[in-house]
């Protein structure tokens, strides 16, 4: 089984989803001992915003390629082969104004291929990257998930859910800690209620494991 463990935080050792997507990495590791994990840092290694050079070389408005074209497409399809190879994709995914972080977009941005990881039929777009598990570890200085206006703020969590659904995954999953900048003992439990879904969104990809071997 392959894991995929990605981070977008920018504030490096402070960075609260960096602790919880390490920490799920661990626990998922403790479940399934036969995983091996690729690390991805979009906060040091983060794709160029995508451009006309990115996309170009994919339509094929050109009969050659340029050289910048070339170097865009090589960016994306190592991002996206990537991806898809994983079974298994946990994501850090703090709240950056109300949205997720740049630096994630801009690889989600990479992994919107079509023929890779989507297609458009008469019927609608289908997803290509079905049979994977997404684990999202969310992290928010406010409270978003407790109230309808807070959950029309965030762009966070459901623009996530839409895109990997568009991928034609199914089966993603948050780990949420929310509230972490209202004071201490907010965090406290922001951070004990995040680290009681872990055990949750572990056990039950085990689960599932389980019931597929069995089927």
């Amino acid at each position: 089984m392959k894991l995929l463990h990605v981070d977008s935080s920018v504030l490096g050792t402070n960075s609260v989803s960096r602790l919880l997507t390490a920490e799920v990495v661990a626990e998922w590791r403790k479940s399934h001992p036969d995983t091996t994990v690729d690390y991805l840092d979009l906060a040091v290694d983060t794709p160029n915003h995508f451009s006309a050079d990115a996309l170009a070389i994919k339509v094929g408005v050109q009969a050659e390629p340029t050289e910048a074209q070339r170097l865009e497409n090589s960016v994306s399809e190592k991002l996206v082969t990537q991806f898809l190879a994983a079974d298994v994709i946990v994501v850090g995914a703090p709240l950056y104004n109300f949205s997720v972080p740049s630096q994630l977009k801009a690889w989600i941005d990479r992994l919107a291929q079509i023929g890779r990881t989507f297609k458009y039929t008469d019927k609608g777009p289908v997803g290509l990257a079905g049979g994977k598990t997404v684990i999202v570890v969310s992290t928010r200085g406010g409270a978003y998930s407790t109230s309808e206006g807070g959950r029309a703020m965030e762009h966070q969590e459901s623009y996530l859910q839409v895109v990997f659904g568009f991928f034609g995954i199914t089966d993603v999953r948050f780990v949420r800690a929310e509230g972490l900048a209202m004071g201490d003992a907010p965090k406290a439990a922001a951070l004990a209620a995040a680290r009681g879904d872990i055990g949750g969104a572990v056990d039950k990809a085990a689960n599932q494991d389980v019931a597929a071997l069995a089927a």
